[in-house]
């Protein structure tokens, strides 16, 4: 899994997998579609706006693992 954001666009692009097939995306919102193979793979989400949808009260992209944080900070 691997999240790429683009601040100059504020557009971030979380992909879970590689695309190996043609995909079809389907808008969900304004702000966001996503990725899906005809078997029903769902092969990354993108979120436009991403600032806004991504983060915290602090303005970071929170990721936990286990037992800890880590923050990131996204500015448009």
């Amino acid at each position: 899994m691997k999240l790429n954001y683009d601040p100059k666009h504020n557009i971030a692009y979380l992909r879970i997998h590689e695309k190996i097939e043609q995909v079809t995306t389907i808008k969900l919102s304004d702000e966001m579609n996503i990725d899906i193979a005809p078997d029903g793979t769902v092969y990354g989400i993108e979120f436009l706006n991403a600032n806004e949808q991504l983060t915290e009260d602090r303005g970071a992209l929170v990721v936990e693992l286990e037992s800890k944080r880590h923050e990131i900070k996204l500015v448009a």
